[in-house]
């Protein structure tokens, strides 16, 4: 069959970059491929010539979002109507978050306009979590396929292009039965991940637009075996899934031949969550002669100096961690199972052995007060990052504050399709738009957030922190200039 799978535009419209290839799709259309199956992959919210980076003033723009997707002639609208015609898809499968909603039920309109007939099918995080409400709210998606999408997406092509009718034995997927809606029983999680092939980057629509450290993501595990009320932890259990390290060698060796690549990425969770398997990738990585450099994301909890050392020498020159809040009240309320005395002894650590890392903070959780938000901004400066970067909570489907919020009357548990139009992606699943958190005003808590979002902006302008970055990058740049300059565009955009 002819497939196109899309990546709904979202940053695009604000003129924001958006690194990196769509992972996820890139491994459905790997696995549909080899079985003998037609793919592109439409990155539609690809934007290499934005010159916005600040994220955290992101929802100042939502309203632009809203109103262009329902604009008939807005370019990046008529960009995916013609692609349907172009690429004349059997189906199309969109990758669904939270936040891109709306753009998604949009695809799915106008993949019925170019045809009727055509398969639309819906998946990711946000489609795992409100398979029912999304079959309920528009007739224009006909699937929704749960959780892991590898093998419920090919068995479900596969039945189509036999002309089947019958979907009761795929697991892992959702569907309308006249008026009825049907949820198949859920589908096992793949244990061998090495049995999945590399990432399909060829089928990307566009591909000489990404740059080479674009290319370069990666994903060594699947899974989590932390529970943070604010993630939706049930999709994947708490169980951790990894490929094998000399798998992930030959993804690396491959990009690196093919794209030039020498700044990779892991999408782990927590990438060191096993600490004896880093050391080894660490080592193999250096006995092999490659050259790279590369980041993760991790917990404070699961560093110490020798970890460190060993992974900069292997070529890391970057790490994200989830600090979120100041106050250990909220880390509780988080269930994050880290302390203060912990992220100070992880932030000395990191400057000990001279690696740029980025603290990841969050505000306006469920009953956190001003003093709360006080004691993030404290945090901040007492710990120094190399960069760091704020954003308002929201209250995501299938996570435990989410029911804390609708048990506290902040949240309710459902959207109706017209509210995914009709509020900005911030807004989603409030009660009130008006009523964020439970301990202030509306008005006050806008005036605090505009404070502390300014208080981060102007912290990431100091000099220090960016030529701290500038050093962790400088091999990179070196190997490919093109990335350095788009850096400092980028930058320049960002500071404004």
């Amino acid at each position: 069959m002819n497939i196109l799978l899309i990546d709904p535009p979202f940053y695009r419209f604000f003129n924001y970059y958006n690194r990196y290839f769509p992972l996820g799709l890139s491994y459905l259309s790997s696995t549909l491929k080899k079985a003998g199956h037609r793919v592109t992959i439409c990155d539609a919210d690809c934007n290499r010539n934005s010159k916005g980076m600040d994220y955290a003033r992101l929802p100042e723009k939502y309203r632009t979002y809203l109103k262009e997707l329902k604009n008939p002639e807005n370019p990046i609208i008529q960009e995916i109507s013609q692609t349907f015609l172009e690429y004349q898809p059997d189906v199309i499968g969109v990758t669904v978050m939270t936040p891109k909603a709306a753009s998604a039920f949009t695809i799915a309109s106008l993949a019925k306009k170019y045809n009727r007939d055509c398969c639309v099918v819906f998946g990711g995080p946000h489609a795992t979590l409100k398979a029912d409400e999304i079959l309920k709210s528009t007739k224009d998606v006909d699937f929704v396929v749960n959780g892991e999408g590898e093998v419920a997406l090919l068995e479900l092509v596969n039945t189509l292009h036999a002309k089947g009718s019958h979907f009761s034995a795929i697991r892992g997927v959702s569907y309308r039965q006249g008026d009825k809606i049907i949820h198949n029983a859920t589908r096992s999680f793949i244990d061998n991940l090495d049995c999945l092939p590399f990432p399909d980057r060829e089928s990307l629509l566009g591909s000489g637009t990404y740059t080479s450290e674009d290319m370069g993501l990666l994903m060594g595990s699947r899974g989590c075996p932390y529970s943070c009320s604010y993630c939706a932890t049930q999709i994947w259990t708490r169980k951790v899934r990894y490929r094998s390290l000399q798998n992930i060698l030959e993804e690396i060796k491959h990009v690196y031949l093919r794209y030039k690549t020498r700044q990779f990425t892991f999408k782990d969770d927590s990438f060191t969550v096993n600490r004896k398997r880093v050391m080894e990738f660490c080592n193999q990585l250096t006995d092999a002669g490659i050259k790279i450099n590369w980041d993760c994301n991790t917990r404070v909890d699961l560093v110490d100096s020798e970890l460190l050392r060993t992974m900069k020498k292997a070529g890391c020159n970057s790490i994200k961690v989830g600090i979120e809040s100041g106050s250990e009240r909220i880390l509780k309320l988080m269930d994050k199972g880290i302390t203060l005395e912990r992220i100070k002894e992880a932030s000395r650590l990191f400057r000990e052995v001279g690696i740029h890392w980025t603290a990841y903070f969050m505000m306006g959780i469920p009953t956190e007060t001003k003093e709360d938000v006080k004691k993030t901004l404290d945090l901040l400066y007492k710990i120094k990052p190399s960069f760091a970067s704020i954003g308002v909570y929201e209250p995501f489907p299938g996570t435990k504050l989410f029911d804390v919020g609708v048990e506290c009357g902040l949240v309710k548990g459902e959207m109706s399709y017209e509210d995914f139009f009709n509020r900005i992606p911030s807004d989603y699943y409030l009660r009130e738009v008006n009523r964020r958190v439970d301990t202030m005003g509306h008005e006050d808590f806008i005036t605090l957030e505009n404070e502390v979002k300014e208080a981060f902006h102007t912290y990431n302008k100091g000099v220090a922190r960016i030529l701290e970055r500038a050093r962790s990058r400088s091999n990179v740049y070196l190997q490919n200039p093109r990335i350095f300059f788009n850096d400092i565009e980028k930058f320049l955009g960002w500071i404004r």
